[in-house]
C-alpha cells in the first residue's frame, strides 16, 4: 500500500496531513492526487466518506503554492453550507503551513461579511451556486482568472434543482483550466455535463456506483406511522446510542420529532432549510461537541456532513428516491470506522423498501420490536390516481395553518399599531368643540360689560353713493326722469349697470381704460309717438276692421306709460328693405356704435389708433 510521500506532495502539505492524523491515502485518494498534481482532468465516483475532500483539496494547495498571482483561482462548487463550511475547514487544516488565503460563501447570512473578504483577497474559494451567482451579478467577484474549478456531489445538484444554476456558473469560467468533478451516482443527466466539461479526463472509481458501504449494519423495522417516535426512544435506549442523526421526510416532520424526543428526555435539535444559518450552525457544533444526543434532519444535510464516530443513522422516513438512502447512511461508517443504520418502514412506505433493497440487490435484515405494524391499509390516493403521502399531507396542512397563523398575528398587531397611532393624536390634540365654547364664554363675558353701562348708539344711516353721469347729472331719480331731462331729445346716453372709469373727474390710466366694462346706449323715447308712414297705415286700413283704426287714432295721453325697453337699432329708412329675421347671435348682440356729441372733448381711447378698444369701434 502507498503513503501520501510516494504521491508527490510537498513537504509542508505533508506535514499538515500527518497533524490532521492522515497515515495511509485511501483509494481514491491514491488514484486521484497524482492526476491532479499534474493538471489533468479528474472524474472521480466515491462514496461518501472516502476522503474525496483530500482527493481535490491537495492537488489544488500544491499548484497554487508554485504561482504568485493574485485573484480567485481556485473554485470549489458545493450543494449546501454545510459541505461548503466543512471543506473550507479542510484546505485551511491541509494549507496552514502555505501563504494561500481560503474563503467560502453561501446564502441564508449577510453578504457584507463575505464581500469584505473577497476584497482582501482569496486563492481558493469555496461556494454555494446561488450565493456565487448573486454576488458575481452584482460585479462584486470576478472568475475570469480561475485556474481549477472542481464540482463536487454533482448528483445532489441535480436532484436539489442546481443544474441549471451549474451551468451559469460554468459560463463565467474561463475555457482553460482544471476541471475536476466528484459524485456518488453517474445518472444520465450528470454524463451529459461531464462530456462537455471534462476533457481526456482520469477517471477513478473508490467503489462500485451506489453501493453502499459494507461495514455499515443495516436493520429495518415494519412498525406503524403513529408509533415510530416511541420505537426510535425504545431503540436508542436499548442500544445506548452516543449520538444519532435521524432522518425526516420534511421540515415539518423534523421539528415535530425534535419536539417529541425532547418530552421524552432526549437531548436533541433539528436543522433543515427553514432554520437560519446561524440556528444550523449551532445546532451542528453543540452536535459534535456532544451536547446534543440527537440531530434531527433533512435531506439537506445527508451529503457533507462529517461528523467523527458517528455511531447510528436513523431513517424515520424513507426516501423516494433509492440512491438518498445510500447517502443517508453514508453519515456513519466513515474512515473505516462502523455504524449502524436503522430505517422504519410503515405500510405505505413498502413500495420504497422494495426499491431500495433493488438497489443494493439484496434485502435489508428485518427487526424485531416491541411496536408490530397493526395496520394495513393503503394510503389514499388524489384525482389523479397517485398516492398521498401522509407526511406531505400533515406538512402541507401545518404550513397552511401557520401562514393563517401568521396573517391574523399581522393582521392583530397592525390594528393594535393603528390604535395606538390614534390615541397618541388623540391624547395631543385637543377636541376643537371645548376650545370653542370656552372662547365664545370669553368674548360674551367681554361684550357684557359696555352693553350695561352704555348702550350702542342706533346705526347711523348711511347715504347712498351717487353716481356722477356725463354733463355734471347726478342720478337722483328713476331711469325714466333721468332720460326726460336730458338737454337734447336725439342724443343717445349710454347707460351702464356699473360704473365706467371712462366717465366721470376722475381721470383713469390707459390699463383700466381698456379693462373698463362694455358700454350699452340706450335711446330716449319720446313722450308722443312718431306718425307711421303712410303706406303702412293705408295697408292697416285696407287688412284691418273700423275697430283697430279706432285703436290707431286714440291718443297716446290715454295709454298708461309703462316702462318699455328703449331700441337699440334706429327706424329703417325708407326705400330700404327690412333686414330678415333670424335668431339672434353673439355677433348680433353688440350694440351698434353711437358717435359723442361734438361739444365732448375725445380722450386718446377714442382716438384712431392701434390700441382702440373693440368696445368703442366696431369698425
Amino acid at each position: 500500500m502507498k503513503s501520501f510521500q510516494s504521491l508527490g506532495i510537498r513537504a509542508p502539505i505533508l506535514s499538515a496531513l500527518a497533524d490532521c492524523g492522515y497515515e495511509t491515502p485511501t483509494l481514491i485518494q491514491e488514484k486521484a492526487i497524482p492526476a491532479g498534481i499534474t493538471g489533468r482532468d479528474v472524474l472521480g465516483s466515491a462514496q461518501t466518506g472516502t476522503g474525496k475532500t483530500c482527493a481535490f483539496g491537495v492537488p489544488i494547495l500544491q499548484r497554487l503554492a508554485k504561482g504568485s498571482r493574485k485573484g480567485i483561482r481556485a473554485l470549489i462548487l458545493t450543494p449546501t453550507r454545510e459541505l461548503a463550511i466543512q471543506i473550507d475547514e479542510n484546505l485551511k487544516a491541509y494549507g496552514k503551513n502555505l501563504s494561500l488565503t481560503e474563503a467560502v460563501i453561501f446564502g441564508g447570512v449577510g453578504q457584507t461579511p463575505q464581500v469584505e473578504q473577497l476584497k482582501r483577497g482569496v486563492d481558493i474559494l469555496t461556494a454555494t451556486p446561488g450565493r456565487l451567482l448573486d454576488l458575481a451579478g452584482q460585479g462584486l467577484l470576478d472568475l475570469s482568472d480561475i485556474e481549477i474549478f472542481v464540482l463536487d456531489e454533482a448528483d445532489r445538484m441535480l436532484d436539489m434543482g442546481f443544474i441549471h444554476d451549474v451551468r451559469k456558473v460554468i459560463k463565467l469560467l474561463p475555457e482553460k483550466k482544471q476541471t475536476m468533478f466528484f459524485s456518488a451516482t453517474m445518472p444520465p443527466e450528470i454524463m451529459d455535463l461531464v462530456d462537455s466539461l471534462l476533457h481526456d479526463p482520469v477517471k477513478v472509481a473508490a467503489a462500485p456506483v451506489s453501493s453502499p458501504v459494507e461495514v455499515i449494519r443495516q436493520e429495518v423495522c415494519l412498525v406503524d406511522r403513529g408509533n415510530k417516535t416511541a420505537l426510535l426512544i425504545q431503540l436508542l435506549e436499548e442500544e445506548n446510542v452516543k449520538n444519532a442523526l435521524v432522518f425526516t421526510r420534511t421540515k415539518h416532520g423534523a421539528d415535530k420529532v425534535a419536539r417529541d424526543l425532547v418530552k421524552g428526555g432526549v437531548t436533541a435539535a433539528a436543522i433543515h432549510g427553514n432554520k437560519s444559518q446561524t440556528a444550523r450552525q449551532e445546532s451542528l457544533r453543540k452536535f459534535k461537541a456532544g451536547e446534543l444526543q440527537v440531530l434531527v434532519a433533512t435531506d439537506i444535510a445527508a451529503r457533507g456532513l462529517d461528523i467523527e464516530e458517528l455511531s447510528h443513522v436513523f431513517n424515520y422516513n424513507l426516501s423516494e428516491v433509492p440512491e438518498t438512502y445510500i447517502h443517508r447512511i453514508g453519515r456513519t461508517g466513515r474512515a473505516g470506522h462502523g455504524g449502524t443504520a436503522i430505517s422504519f418502514c410503515d405500510y405505505g412506505e413498502q413500495p420504497m423498501l422494495k426499491d431500495i433493497e433493488k438497489l443494493l440487490k439484496k434485502p435489508v435484515p428485518r427487526r424485531e420490536h416491541d411496536f408490530p405494524m397493526e395496520v394495513f391499509e393503503a394510503p389514499k390516493k388524489d384525482a389523479k390516481g397517485r398516492p398521498i403521502n401522509a407526511e406531505d399531507a400533515e406538512a402541507r396542512q401545518a404550513a397552511r395553518e401557520k401562514n393563517a397563523a401568521r396573517k391574523k398575528a399581522a393582521a392583530e398587531k397592525a390594528a393594535a399599531l393603528k390604535a395606538a397611532q390614534e390615541a397618541t393624536v388623540l391624547a395631543e390634540t385637543p377636541a376643537p368643540e371645548k376650545k370653542s365654547k370656552k372662547k365664545k364664554k370669553a368674548k360674551t363675558k367681554v361684550a357684557e360689560v359696555p352693553v350695561v353701562e352704555a348702550p350702542p348708539a342706533p346705526p347711523v344711516k348711511k347715504e347712498k353713493e351717487r353716481r356722477t353721469f356725463p354733463h355734471g347729472k347726478q342720478n337722483l331719480g328713476s331711469l325714466q326722469d333721468f332720460l326726460d331731462k336730458q338737454p337734447d331729445p336725439d342724443l343717445a346716453v349710454p347707460y351702464t349697470p356699473h360704473r365706467n372709469p371712462l366717465e366721470g373727474e376722475v381721470i383713469m390710466d390707459a390699463t383700466a381704460r381698456l379693462l373698463a366694462s362694455k358700454p350699452v346706449y340706450r335711446y330716449h323715447t319720446p313722450s308722443k309717438p312718431a306718425p307711421a308712414p303712410e303706406k303702412k297705415e293705408k295697408k292697416a286700413k285696407s287688412k284691418k276692421g273700423k275697430k283697430e283704426e279706432q285703436k290707431s287714432k286714440a291718443p297716446a295721453a290715454v295709454k298708461p306709460a309703462l316702462p318699455k325697453e328703449p331700441e337699440r337699432r334706429e327706424p329703417p329708412k325708407k326705400g330700404v328693405p327690412a333686414p330678415a329675421k333670424k335668431r339672434p347671435g353673439r355677433k348680433d348682440r353688440i350694440p351698434a356704435r353711437v358717435e359723442a356729441p361734438a361739444s365732448r372733448q375725445k380722450d386718446s381711447t377714442e382716438q384712431k389708433s392701434l390700441m382702440k378698444p373693440f368696445y368703442i369701434s366696431h369698425d
